[in-house]
């Protein structure tokens, strides 16, 4: 009997963007082969939207599939001292900044967030390293935030602060990745200390478009697992955005801003990993 290797779409766009990304250093080094890819990135999100749509949902799952290690991904121990504080007093007196292009920027506690309507949904992590986990998530809508803030008719994407660092922690899910995406010249490094670590200029950042922050499958996740979510995942709130790969789904948020370009946010190209040469979009 003939034996046929099936391949769904999600498996093939993983695996093409671990191969893909292996060599995004050297890539990178071409200013020619990155405009090419850039363009390449915008067609891939044009012809998925057009072919996904807004709201077509990511796959959910029982809790009997739930993956029994669930393996974190980027940074699982921030060394910010602000960060350190926060954890030792069990994020009590975190605050989420909701700003930017909104009429009514506004402060949320953890205790806030959670007396929010919320949702729960059990869905699959797929990293670009090219490993999935399946997990469930519970959280408030981002939706429901826009909406309470009300967004601006100039605002195109969502920015998300978040209190890591990836080329500066030393615990990371892989060093060996995060150490070759520190700047290689030490005059533009700032010293490992307390005050460098606490500048937000150098923590990491995400950001989305509107289209994916209203989704209904979108959420700012406080519990996993039927647990308050921890470190390594993320505390005390982390994004899931569950039709993109995993490094967009950013940690540790500190703060969120409405903007129309993220052209001067960081490097310019909408994440930590992007402007190192990852996709903006990540579409899956």
């Amino acid at each position: 009997m003939k034996r046929f290797f099936r391949l769904d779409r999600r498996g093939f766009l993983i695996g093409a963007a671990g191969v893909a990304l292996a060599g995004c250093d050297r890539i990178s080094e071409s200013d020619q082969a990155q405009d090419v890819f850039d363009g390449v990135n915008e067609l891939s999100y044009k012809a998925q939207r057009l072919l996904i749509g807004a709201d077509r949902l990511a796959p959910e799952f029982a809790a009997t599939e739930i993956s029994r290690n669930f393996r974190a991904n980027g940074s699982i121990d921030p060394k910010a001292p602000s960060y350190r504080e926060l954890v030792r007093d069990q994020f009590t007196s975190w605050k989420l900044n909701v700003g930017g292009l909104v009429e009514k920027a506004r402060d949320y506690s953890l205790d806030e967030l959670r007396a929010l309507p919320s949702r729960t949904q059990i869905t699959r992590h797929d990293c670009v390293e090219g490993w999935s986990c399946i997990g469930k998530w519970k959280g408030v809508l981002l939706s429901t935030l826009l909406d309470e803030v009300r967004v601006k008719p100039q605002a195109r994407y969502v920015a998300f602060y978040c209190a890591d660092r990836l080329g500066a922690d030393e615990a990371a899910s892989n060093p060996n990745e995060a150490e070759s995406d520190q700047e290689t010249d030490p005059d533009e490094q700032p010293p490992q200390t307390g005050a460098a670590l606490d500048d937000p200029s150098t923590h990491s950042y995400e950001t989305i478009d509107l289209i994916d922050a209203r989704h209904p499958q979108t959420i700012l996740a406080y519990d996993m697992n039927d647990r308050v979510l921890p470190v390594a995942h993320g505390a005390p709130l982390r994004l899931r955005v569950e039709r993109q790969l995993g490094y967009k789904m950013a940690k540790y948020i500190m703060r969120i801003e409405l903007v129309e370009s993220f052209a001067g946010i960081g490097r310019g190209k909408g994440g930590y990993w992007e402007d190192r040469g990852y996709d903006w979009y990540a579409g899956i």
